[in-house]
């Protein structure tokens, strides 16, 4: 989900330079020069085969084995640095824990590879799941996100990544590209590769590619979030406050930060998850600039809380109506409990200062539900 903008023009200069490196070091078979044309081209066309295969068995190597994948890990800790802050890890433990149980629910293969997971020491809003289904979070996200709801819409999103395999198809695709263009025709051995490909592990497995794949694990999110006790909302909500994080300039370090070259914008996005929650609700609910209707009726206005602006936290009672609706709470009546409304057992708002007032909410939600 989060990559930094530049992330895969460097990976493609720095293996060409590598490959085009290990070309001019390593010099091209004494036969080739006398070798007809159509020798060369079976010759080239073994060597290719026998990259790929090369390639196949690495990207296997920390995708699907243990081994593998603690390699990873551990690279990335070392890369990244490890963050011990136990309220984040908590926090970051009960998330994994929770959507594991979300994605189960649609994908039990998610129980044969299981998420390894740490809070890196890095300040910057990111989170990152790489090949092999080892993840990060950093400490930034925390510190400046202090909901865990759309901490989870994050991570769910990577947990998509993870679940398609996004990452390891991205490697083969570029390093079939690039390792056989810039290889093809020299004597590059097998542990030249593998340096290469373990090269591309550390320095690419964070990269993502294309935004057909940012949109998938988007809905693959929601879908695992729906599975979860976290409100649903918050993944429209959380790409709102990206759309805010941006304003005073085309495209702020945060903005583009979060949306590199492969993935469409913070607003698109936010309004493919207020889809998805209209869906959910049954075409019943919706939102827009703060306003919530229902059965395109207005239902309120949200005010702004200390650390929300109003439009952020409307998706938070969007996600409650939406469902409730899925659930069927809305064939019973809204109600006050304890200062917050409700339909049914669903909760869907407690007022703040610039609310309106719980019953004078609740009656409204009766009148037009």
């Amino acid at each position: 989900m989060v990559t930094f903008h530049g992330l895969k023009k460097k990976f493609l200069a720095t293996m060409t330079a590598a490959t085009l490196g290990l070309s001019l070091t390593v010099g091209a078979p004494a036969h080739v020069e006398a070798a007809s044309a159509t020798e060369t081209l079976i010759a080239i066309g073994i060597q290719a085969a026998q990259l790929k295969k090369q390639i196949d068995a690495n990207i296997k190597h920390y995708n699907a084995t243990e081994e593998g994948r603690q390699e990873l890990y551990q690279g990335f800790r070392e890369k990244y640095g490890v963050c011990d802050d136990p309220e984040y890890n908590a926090k970051l433990s009960r998330i994994m824990a929770n959507l594991t149980r979300g994605v189960a629910a649609i994908d039990p293969t998610v129980n044969d590879k299981p998420y390894i997971y740490f809070v890196a020491d890095q300040t910057s809003i990111n989170a990152a799941c790489s090949m092999g289904h080892v993840m990060m979070v950093n400490k930034g996200t925390f510190q400046k996100i202090t909901n865990e709801d759309e901490i989870a819409a994050i991570v769910g999103h990577e947990m998509g990544h993870g679940q398609k395999d996004h990452v390891a198809k991205g490697n083969r695709k570029h390093l079939q590209k690039v390792v056989t263009a810039n290889v093809l025709g020299t004597a590059v051995g097998g542990g030249a590769l593998t340096n290469i490909i373990t090269n591309v592990a550390l320095n690419h497995s964070i990269a993502h590619g294309d935004k057909r794949q940012e949109s998938e694990a988007d809905l693959l999110g929601f879908d695992y979030m729906i599975h979860t006790n976290y409100n649903p909302g918050a993944c429209a909500a959380v790409m709102q406050k990206f759309v805010e994080m941006s304003i005073g300039g085309k495209r702020s370090k945060v903005e583009a930060f979060f949306n590199p070259s492969d993935h469409p914008d913070s607003e698109k996005r936010r309004d493919a998850y207020v889809k998805k929650l209209l869906e959910y609700s049954g075409n019943h609910v919706t939102a827009k600039d703060g306003v919530v209707t229902v059965n395109k009726k207005t239902f309120i206005k949200v005010a702004p809380s200390a650390d929300m602006s109003g439009a952020e936290r409307s998706y938070f009672v969007l996600g409650n109506l939406a469902a409730a609706y899925h659930n069927k709470q809305n064939n019973q009546a809204a109600t006050v409990q304890n200062g917050t409304v409700m339909l049914g057992n669903q909760p869907i708002i407690t007022p703040l200062d610039g609310d309106e007032d719980a019953q004078t909410i609740a009656d409204r939600l009766n009148a037009i539900k």
